[in-house]
């Protein structure tokens, strides 16, 4: 056991648990002797017996190595001795206290603690079983011998430690020794993109105005120059300037390797954001909230969302590593922890119940809140007498909501100005070349560490690609800009909900919205996007927005200011920047006090809160002259989707992404087919479906051939314009590396299959894979 007494031991601490997490795979911690020596320093350490008979031999070796350790911490070590009563309890505490007299230890009292009540022992016994993969009939010693390994009082332990109670006094002094505090972590925003002489704020204000001067050549507008102003003096204010660079510089590498990507979420609302070229959506075109993103009330980092190419986003993870090193840099971790269906399966089959048994008790687990009763067990299929199915069910009751597994984030990284090993270990993760550490986003939001969202997204692959077989056939460089906006035949195609492939339109329930909503405008998609979800169904906006839009029911305000709000969205609330604007424009509540608003009400969050926050808003909103029940029915409404709303600046950035890959089903049918067939997996579709659809959209689709094919789909000049050649990639079972000498032996083409067979060098499996596919 090893406790630091200061901040800089438990630094030390970090990173020697590091060194031995980095030399084995993902999960394991291999130490040895040498590597406590070397980061010992600071460190009170307790050398503890290990199981087993104390033989002579075995005696001897011991004293050996507490001998090496006394020399190493002198008065730091000290010798642990329990009392289990597992029979040679007093042996082995005679042998402690001969040795520790011998060798100058000083003896203290410890108790293996595995449970925090005696009352735990079944369920720690199911948790090993669990952890060890066996079951209880199956597990023997490897269960403890009985159930003393529980938190015990100071009055048990005295007990327990007649013979020795200085031993219990000692574990007092151990806490008086280590004044380290997790409070005493300081994070510090990593500072490598700042030129020599310059501030990180100095440094942002100055590539804010020349980013603005790019994206405004001929006049920044009036609007946009104060949105700015507010958000660098924000950011000025709340010490966050290195973290925008941090992530501008990130966005800058990717752009330079042509890797597409683009920021969404909350970051959307930021006009900084979108003049560093870090988000996509105009201020001049939208309404910015930046409160939803930073304010001095959120007391946290802001968190930036970045999407890039699912293909490519390796390779910014890897420009990270490179950039800022291992030992700075990291994935941040997801803990996953048992709900109702896999707690219940995981006892099942550490009490050794069938598979089918297992099953029926699952389909019981929801409803957890209410006691099983005889008759919902009957219905489940299960025997209510069955006392091995109602012990496995409490069990899981009690599992519910423990960690289960250790997983690494989506793409949150972790980056730090010194070494963030001496902040948390740093670990190997499943796939190669990663590193990641062992906290998670709870943690870092409470110690306010930086977290960037390196996300990846399949659509933007898909558009690249199709970017690239555009250039490929015009000659001229082609991207994102060169897009024609508000084309009006891209509209016609989604208002009859000919939407297969296009990003997030596709699913048969915006495939229902489409005609209904009658998308326009680019506004029109930005409210489809953000419409089909669970906020706006929850809170009963979508039924009275869709009547409105279709002037079935009268839009009204009750004044001025509430027009000023909701008017793009005829009177009724669909985004949470809305629900703010309420709250400040109609309740006087302060931007960031409207955020705390939003944040209560989240689904994951529930406080008892809201209530506080439903007084507040209401009375503010009567003060200023609104009706009571129109006050307490725009509440009600906010609280109906709270943090399932989506933010306007997140449905923004998406319906960018909407019409790009629209326009391009519309006007390159065969580029977009080839695009997200060579960007598979992605989307609601399979290959075959997405062929279907081109060929519905006049695509001539031509087959694989061992002869014109390449990996990835191409195209050719056909009788109606561009044919679709589908790639060797759509041959189940052939992999890349045998397609490219496919390729690359053909020559002037193939005879038979024999003499490819010679010539490719391929497999006699790969010869069965061709045939089947008939390529």
């Amino acid at each position: 056991l090893a406790y630091p007494t200061d901040r800089a031991a438990y630094g030390r601490l970090s990173r020697m648990l590091t060194t031995g997490k980095r030399r084995t795979t993902k999960g394991e911690c291999t130490l040895q002797l040498a590597d406590l020596l070397e980061h010992g320093e600071g460190l009170l350490v307790v050398a503890l017996l290990p199981d087993g008979r104390l033989t002579r031999a075995a005696g001897g070796e011991l004293l050996q190595h507490l001998g090496l350790l006394r020399a190493a911490f002198a008065d730091r070590l000290y010798l642990g001795v329990q009392n289990l009563l597992r029979g040679d309890d007093a042996r082995r505490l005679a042998w402690s206290t001969d040795a520790g007299a011998r060798l100058g230890i000083s003896l203290v009292a410890t108790n293996d603690v595995h449970a925090h009540a005696r009352g735990r022992r079944a369920l720690q016994d199911v948790m090993t079983c669990i952890r060890e993969r066996t079951t209880l009939r199956a597990i023997g010693r490897r269960l403890h011998a009985n159930g003393e390994r529980y938190l015990k009082d100071e009055a048990a332990m005295r007990q327990l430690f007649a013979a020795c109670p200085e031993a219990v006094d000692r574990t007092a002094e151990i806490v008086e020794r280590c004044r380290f505090d997790l409070d005493t972590l300081r994070y510090e925003y990593p500072v490598d993109t700042i030129p020599a002489g310059m501030t990180a704020q100095q440094h942002l204000v100055q590539l804010t105005w020349e980013g603005a001067a790019r994206m405004y050549p001929e006049r920044i507008p009036d609007k946009v120059r104060g949105i700015i102003e507010h958000e660098l003096a924000l950011i000025d204010q709340l010490a966050y300037a290195p973290y925008f660079l941090t992530v501008h510089d990130i966005v800058a590498y990717a752009r330079s390797q042509g890797i597409l990507c683009q920021g969404r979420g909350s970051a959307a609302n930021s006009a900084v954001c979108f003049v560093l070229g870090i988000t996509a959506v105009d201020p001049a075109r939208s309404d910015m909230l930046v409160e939803r993103f930073i304010s001095p009330e959120r007391k946290e980092p802001p968190d930036i969302d970045v999407d890039f190419e699912n293909e490519r986003r390796e390779e910014v993870y890897q420009y990270i590593y490179r950039r800022y090193g291992r030992e700075r840099a990291g994935l941040a971790a997801t803990v996953i922890t048992y709900r109702s269906k896999s707690a219940i399966r995981d006892v099942g089959k550490a009490l050794g119940l069938s598979s089918d048994t297992i099953d029926r008790l699952a389909r019981t687990s929801p409803g957890w809140d209410q006691d099983l009763t005889p008759e919902r067990l009957r219905e489940a299929g299960i025997d209510p007498r069955d006392r091995t199915a109602r012990r496995a069910l409490a069990l899981a009751r009690q599992l519910y909501g423990f960690p289960r597994h250790l997983s690494q984030h989506v793409g949150g990284f972790v980056i730090t100005r010194g070494r963030l090993d001496e902040s948390v270990p740093i670990e190997n993760a499943a796939m190669e070349a990663r590193t990641c550490i062992e906290w998670d986003k709870d943690d870092l939001d409470a110690l306010g560490m930086l977290k960037i969202d390196i996300l990846a997204l399949g659509m933007l692959t898909c558009v690249r690609k199709a970017f690239e077989l555009i250039e490929a056939r015009t000659g001229r460089t082609f991207r994102w800009h060169d897009v024609p906006p508000e084309d009006p035949a891209v509209y016609d195609m989604l208002c009859q909900a000919d939407s297969v492939g296009v990003f997030q339109v596709e699913s048969r329930a915006q495939m229902s919205m489409l005609p209904r909503l009658q998308p326009r405008t680019f506004y029109d998609l930005v409210i489809e996007v953000a419409i089909v979800r669970p906020g706006p169904i929850q809170g009963d906006m979508v039924h009275p927005y869709l009547r409105r839009r279709q002037n079935k029911e009268p839009v009204s305000y009750p004044n001025e200011e509430l027009r000023r709000v909701l008017g793009k969205t005829l009177g009724v609330p669909l985004f949470q920047e809305q629900a703010m604007s309420i709250a400040i424009t109609a309740a006087g509540f302060s931007p960031g006090e409207a955020d705390q608003l939003r944040r209560s009400m989240s689904a994951y969050r529930r406080t008892g809160r809201v209530a506080e926050y439903r007084d507040r808003m209401v009375s503010g909103m009567v003060a200023r002259g609104y009706d009571q029940a129109f006050a307490e029915h725009c509440f009600s409404q906010i609280e109906g989707f709270g943090e399932y709303g989506f933010p306007e600046s997140h449905a923004a950035s998406f319906a960018l992404i909407v019409y790009v890959s629209a326009w391009l089903k519309k006007h390159h049918p065969a580029i977009f087919c080839a695009a997200i067939l060579n960007s598979q997996p992605m989307g609601f579709y399979a290959p075959a479906q997405l062929v279907r659809d081109a060929r519905e959209h006049g695509v001539e689709v031509r087959p694989v051939d061992v002869n014109h094919s390449e990996w990835d789909c191409s195209l050719e000049s056909g009788a109606r314009g561009l044919a679709l050649r589908l790639g060797m990639r759509q041959i189940k079972g052939l992999h890349e590396v045998e397609a490219a000498r496919i390729a690359g032996a053909r020559g002037d083409g193939y005879r038979e299959l024999l003499d490819l067979w010679r010539r490719a060098e391929v497999t006699v499996a790969t010869l069965q894979h061709l045939a089947d596919a008939d390529a």
